[in-house]
């Protein structure tokens, strides 16, 4: 989601991911900026030594909670903050995902294979200059207080990220390229705009109601989070919310689509990821996500729990502080400028075995990384060619410092250019088991260099990586279907204005080769040429040695087949029921009858629903930043 990661996302790009890191607070005056999405999976020492953790005894009988009236109430456990129940502000998974439940976007994606589909629009069509897009809005969506949704509603929304800029925070690399937005009737939204734009099927933007949101004063400050319920036109409709405790929706029983088959949808903050797959045994959580490879192991063999193993759309990352910078040319930050030299990224990460990675930390349930997008995406995903291709070879790393003038001193201390040695700090997630686990090999293999390494594993690591404070960092972001954020957060224009704002920048990378790719690809209608300028685009990440993607996790998640009847996965052949692009799962979920022991999974999309309250863990702490920070989703 990002979700948009990941920082959108996720835009789980989400979807800011993200994600889009984790959701970054901005400082002073300015919304956290989050979009990475690293998606939390819970790894421990006995982890690491490859044993399974044991989860403990399962009751007699599974206790399924139900609501006081007899509700069917589907509750969501998330272990990552809501950053801003708005959605001109939010970059979190958890916050875009709940977001695409509340509102339309113009243009959704298909479950089965993410291809663009009718969302509050019906139809669209572009000029044969491709400059004017002419969107049909449809007819039958109502807000949830009874009025209708119309055109005017889009071009209000759009109209305001245009012309404020704490309305794009979240979004606004979607609309930097609009020209102009007009409604010339109800059913008609036209959008002029600068130059072709080849991600006019992909907006993830939440459209708003004009007539609550044109009372606003100051975006930045407005977290939609203090008159309940929340109007908005999505399957669901929010109705209460308590920070770090849970957010509440229930169905639109006007939803275009049909309503969903659930009294109340909750989503509840769960700290402790381990407490919520401890639930699921006992019967009071029918679902979590981002199992650990042991918690995966154990579950497997556990009666009336399935275990769904997926294709992830999340990478993990060790990204490198490029020395932080904003659009008006101020350094800051304190990043070692060591890492200004690509000789020392190559070093360092000639020194990164990925292959460990995968079979100690992640347990065989991730694929090895190589470019930014992951292999799920097969048209954008890019595989470095074998010349190219940084291999993990020790002696290598030691030769590229030696030949660069990085000696060892008489105690193998490595020496900057400074003549001291050359030691370096990595932002490490306290809630996140890998980054502690990557954290140690990462100390073991670099310091065979000779290069000292302390890892910094922080509650919040957001106010350090927005500051610049930091040399490298983990990172990771949910990706969409459409990959224009997760790349764009990565440009020139995504850096802060100055030292004290905050932009939508992943980890304030500015290459102008980079950024001729990515207008190029922005404006390429042509998909296959496209596909080829984001492959490039991935091949200068690549090379630049900003970014080193170690992994992409899969999707692994558990549900009770006693309590679930169905949910629809995305794709629906063998994908992801937490962080989707759309709001596929929590809308067809289905609740088990009453005595079902059967529920089933089905590699073709029917995995969950609920009888009673369903918890779902999804640790998604991370990186978040998804826009997506989050990754950012990230955002999404």
């Amino acid at each position: 989601m990002v979700e948009r990661v990941p920082p959108r996302t996720p835009r789980q790009a989400a979807p800011r991911p993200a994600h889009r890191p984790e959701p970054r607070p901005v400082r002073q005056r300015r919304r956290l900026r989050p979009r990475h999405l690293l998606a939390s999976v819970a790894a421990s020492a006995a982890l690491l030594a490859g044993s399974a953790v044991p989860l403990g005894p399962l009751l007699p009988a599974p206790q399924q909670a139900h609501a006081a009236d007899g509700k069917n109430v589907l509750t969501v456990a998330v272990s990552q903050s809501v950053d801003s129940l708005s959605p001109f502000l939010a970059q979190r998974l958890t916050s875009t995902s709940i977001h695409r439940l509340a509102y339309e976007y113009l243009v959704n994606y298909d479950p089965k294979d993410a291809h663009p589909v009718p969302g509050f629009a019906t139809a669209w069509k572009p000029s044969a200059d491709k400059l004017t897009w002419t969107f049909t809005i449809r007819g039958d969506s109502k807000w949830s207080d009874g009025k209708e949704a119309t055109a005017e509603d889009a071009a209000w929304t759009f109209n305001k990220m245009m012309t404020d800029p704490d309305a794009a925070t979240a979004n606004g690399s979607f609309t930097a390229n609009f020209d102009e937005v007009t409604a010339p009737d109800p059913a008609t939204l036209v959008v002029k705009l600068k130059k072709p734009q080849a991600t006019m099927t992909a907006l993830d933007v939440p459209i708003v109601p004009k007539h609550i949101w044109e009372k606003v004063g100051d975006f930045s400050k407005f977290n939609n989070d203090k008159t309940f319920p929340i109007v908005g036109n999505g399957p669901f409709v929010i109705t209460d919310y308590k920070v770090d405790q849970y957010v509440r929706l229930k169905p639109n029983k006007d939803f275009w689509r049909g309503a969903p088959k659930f009294d109340e949808l909750v989503f509840k903050y769960y700290k402790d990821g381990d407490a919520a797959v401890a639930a699921l045994q006992k019967g009071e959580v029918s679902f979590a996500s981002n199992l650990t490879p042991a918690q995966a192991t154990a579950l497997k063999s556990t009666k009336d729990i399935k275990v769904n193993n997926a294709p992830g759309r999340r990478f993990y990352a060790l990204a490198t502080n490029p020395g932080a910078r904003s659009k008006d040319g101020k350094k800051f930050g304190n990043g070692n400028p060591a890492l200004l030299d690509p000789a020392v990224r190559k070093a360092l990460f000639q020194a990164v075995d990925r292959g460990t990675v995968i079979d100690k930390v992640f347990q065989g349930y991730a694929v090895e990384g190589q470019g930014y997008i992951p292999p799920r995406f097969g048209s954008y995903f890019w595989q470095p060619s074998e010349s190219q291709k940084i291999a993990y070879d020790p002696a290598a790393a030691a030769k590229t410092l030696d030949d660069a003038g990085y000696r060892k001193n008489g105690d193998g201390a490595r020496l900057g250019k400074d003549g001291k040695p050359l030691n370096l700090r990595i932002l490490c997630h306290a809630t996140d088991p890998n980054d502690k686990a990557i954290g140690k090999y990462l100390q073991e293999w670099w310091g065979t260099l000779g290069i000292g390494l302390k890892v910094e594993c922080l509650d919040n690591v957001s106010d350090p990586w927005l500051a610049g404070d930091y040399d490298l960092a983990f990172d990771g972001w949910s990706v969409n279907p459409d990959p224009d954020f997760v790349l764009s957060i990565h440009t020139c224009g995504a850096l802060p204005a100055t030292p004290k704002d905050s932009g939508a920048t992943d980890n304030f990378i500015c290459d102008k080769k980079f950024d001729e790719l990515y207008a190029r690809q922005s404006a390429e209608y042509d998909a296959a040429k496209r596909a080829d300028l984001v492959k490039q685009m991935e091949s200068r990440l690549y090379d630049t040695g900003y970014m080193n993607v170690m992994a992409y996790p899969n999707a692994v998640e558990a549900y009770r087949t006693d309590q679930i009847k169905s949910i629809t996965t995305m794709p629906e052949a063998a994908g992801n029921i937490w962080g989707q692009d759309g709001y596929w799962s929590w809308w067809s979920a289905a609740p088990a009858e009453a005595g079902d022991g059967s529920g089933g999974s089905s590699s073709t999309g029917v995995l969950i629903g609920i009888g009673a309250v369903v918890v779902v863990a999804a640790a998604l702490g991370g990186f978040f930043v998804l826009r997506r920070r989050s990754t950012a989703e990230d955002r999404e």
